[in-house]
């Protein structure tokens, strides 16, 4: 746990201070977005000044999360905040225009990324949680904040899919309580499970049928990935997040320990997205050594290069992984 502060100290803050924004990371999943609103639904609650930010401001995805219209992008001109608060964001840069548009009197950094440097005013990261909506529970369930149907219900998404609805090493007995606890606050586990995992548009299925035509084997067949081209993107129509979880498709392969995925970005980067299946081979560490990070299990980074040449070496740091005593 890298923190410099109670999640005591920081229900204080909450409560005492007046004009608030709320952000996460770029290119934002369920955690970063579920997180976003519940914090931002908190403080309306405590009757804040409350603004909500991102730089890809609500994707038409996760619109189905209560309150989504509360995430906007961030002004071309910087305002100043009494607090900022970046939730499930290890690297303060990863927040992009979000970050670079405020200014405040106080930052307060809520995370579960272990590769967080504990950035921030007052810092709470805690890497065995699953997920940053994990934390937020505890937060406002600890400290005697408010939790309405809303908060529960993007909480609940954020838990779940961060969790890869519950399935990951790292889901514990308390996320599965806290689950509880969430249903009981009135999320419909059915509808919510819905519209998070089966409400995916044509154009996705279309996405994954080309990324597995292109689906190789590396390393004594122990690594699989595929990479998605700018031309092959823009053939498709596809929107960015509609990438988000094909990597597990590959990574559910008989035999396959790490799975990763190659993405072309506008500004001559390749992103890159790792999952694995053992802790003995930590993608963290290996996106570390390309500026990135995440967790044991689950990381990505963007590197400078072409797809063929971010390919080699990310897929030569993989097998030399597999080397290792």
């Amino acid at each position: 746990m890298q923190t410099n502060c109670s999640l005591s100290d920081i229900a204080s803050v909450l409560k005492s201070r007046q004009r608030f924004v709320v952000m996460s990371h770029m290119r934002p999943d369920g955690d970063a977005y579920g997180c976003t609103l519940a914090m931002a639904l908190c403080l309306r609650q405590l009757g804040k000044d409350v603004t909500a930010w991102n730089e890809d401001g609500m994707l038409d995805k996760f619109r189905y999360l209560p309150s989504s219209e509360i995430v906007g992008k961030p002004p071309e001109t910087p305002e100043h905040f009494e607090v900022a608060i970046v939730l499930d964001n290890a690297v303060r840069n990863r927040a992009g225009t979000a970050i670079q548009a405020a200014t405040a009197d106080t930052w307060i950094n809520i995370d579960h990324h272990i590769t967080n440097e504990g950035y921030g005013d007052l810092s709470f990261v805690d890497s065995t949680a699953p997920a940053a909506g994990q934390i937020l529970y505890e937060l406002f369930s600890g400290n005697d904040l408010p939790m309405t149907y809303e908060m529960a219900d993007n909480l609940f998404a954020a838990i779940s899919t961060d969790t890869g609805s519950f399935q990951y090493p790292s889901t514990t007995a308390r996320t599965y309580e806290i689950a509880a606890a969430l249903i009981r606050s009135g999320v419909k586990v059915g509808e919510l499970s819905q519209k998070m995992y089966e409400s995916y548009p044509r154009r996705r299925l279309e996405l994954l049928r080309s990324l597995l035509n292109v689906l190789r084997f590396s390393s004594n067949e122990r690594v699989a990935s595929f990479s998605l081209t700018t031309e092959t993107a823009q053939r498709l129509g596809v929107l960015p997040e509609d990438n988000e979880g094909l990597i597990d498709y590959i990574r559910a392969i008989e035999g396959v320990t790490v799975a990763a995925f190659f993405e072309e970005m506008p500004e001559g980067k390749i992103r890159i997205s790792l999952r694995s299946k053992s802790p003995k081979i930590n993608v963290s560490k290996i996106c570390g050594q390309f500026g990135g990070g995440g967790h044991t299990l689950a990381a990505g980074a963007r590197i400078s290069g072409s797809l063929a040449e971010v390919e080699e070496k990310v897929l030569h740091a993989i097998d030399h992984e597999f080397d290792q005593p």
